[in-house]
């Protein structure tokens, strides 16, 4: 059993029978009255994310996780398609839970998916990835007073971001794949 003072962000737990990712948490010792945990869950079956409040101590059935690398073959609009590299098996993911994180992976890219009791769930993307710029417009010498200023950039995934003035279409950029945040220049 895992208590609530063993939560941590990307833990998997079982809430009455439904599988959630703690996303975030917070412990609460208010100054009257018994200490209690805030936390922000996502469900894995479909993503959407809830706020639910838990008793200090209380405990839940820990989920097992495991992550297996696997390659993106393509996303059709409802399904995102997948094959294992060792096996050739394929298999289908709705697009709609994976929403967040599939802008970030290009088709034929190698992925690790999270295995949550030994069925498919989501794809770990690492914290920042490498993309080139495919449409962004000029920036002119003189665009900004103090010399900084940004523009947006769309890239080879089809995900839009804020640039500096001086990324030009076809430059590597690395992005933070949590906040959407341009980082450098590759």
């Amino acid at each position: 059993m895992i208590s609530t003072n063993q939560f941590k962000n990307g833990t998997h737990i079982d809430v009455e029978g439904r599988i959630f990712k703690i996303v975030e948490f917070q412990h609460v010792k208010p100054g009257k009255g018994p200490a209690f945990v805030r936390t922000k869950l996502k469900r894995t079956t479909d993503g959407a994310v809830i706020d639910k409040t838990f008793r200090a101590g209380e405990k839940f059935r820990p989920v097992r996780t495991e992550t297996r690398r696997m390659q993106f073959l393509y996303g059709d609009g409802a399904d995102a398609h997948f094959m294992d590299s060792e096996t050739f098996e394929q298999f289908t993911i709705p697009e709609k839970t994976l929403a967040e994180t599939l802008k970030w992976v290009l088709p034929s890219e190698e992925v690790e998916i999270l295995y949550v009791d030994n069925q498919p769930a989501d794809i770990q993307v690492p914290s920042a990835v490498e993309m080139a710029v495919t449409d962004t417009e000029p920036g002119l010498r003189g665009d900004t007073a103090s010399g900084g200023g940004d523009k947006p950039a769309t890239l080879e995934s089809g995900v839009t971001v804020r640039v500096p003035l001086f990324v030009n279409v076809g430059d590597r950029v690395r992005v933070d794949t949590r906040s959407g945040a341009y980082v450098a220049r590759a």
